[in-house]
């Protein structure tokens, strides 16, 4: 898939494809990637595997992520340079988003 579909596909990103791939700054298997997501969101997010699962096959299709490695029932995955590619735009639109939101909330109080 070319870089333009799976920017249209991704952006904006779930709360959780969002996740996923900043928990990918190094290859990370399944279980790994939930335990980080638990971490990073202060224990607010947390994944099932079907969801984390579904979109690691999703993604891997989509070639935003591959198969690292595959260690003992243990499938690692890393972020192409199509995932970091999209995960920038993500950060991107968020920080937009945020100075937006800084910039107007004394508007709702």
């Amino acid at each position: 898939m070319n870089a333009d579909k799976v920017m249209k596909k991704y952006i904006p990103m779930t709360e959780t494809a969002f996740y996923i791939l900043l928990s990918l700054t190094e290859p990370r298997h399944g279980y790994g990637i939930v335990k980080h997501v638990e971490e990073i969101s202060g224990t607010r997010l947390h994944l099932g595997s079907g969801t984390v699962y579904g979109t690691l096959t999703k993604m891997q299709k989509d070639g935003v992520i591959t198969v690292f490695a595959d260690e003992e029932r243990k499938t690692l995955y890393e972020m192409t340079d199509l995932g970091k590619q999209l995960i920038l735009a993500e950060i991107g639109r968020l920080k937009e988003l945020h100075q937006n939101a800084v910039k107007y909330e004394g508007d709702f109080l």
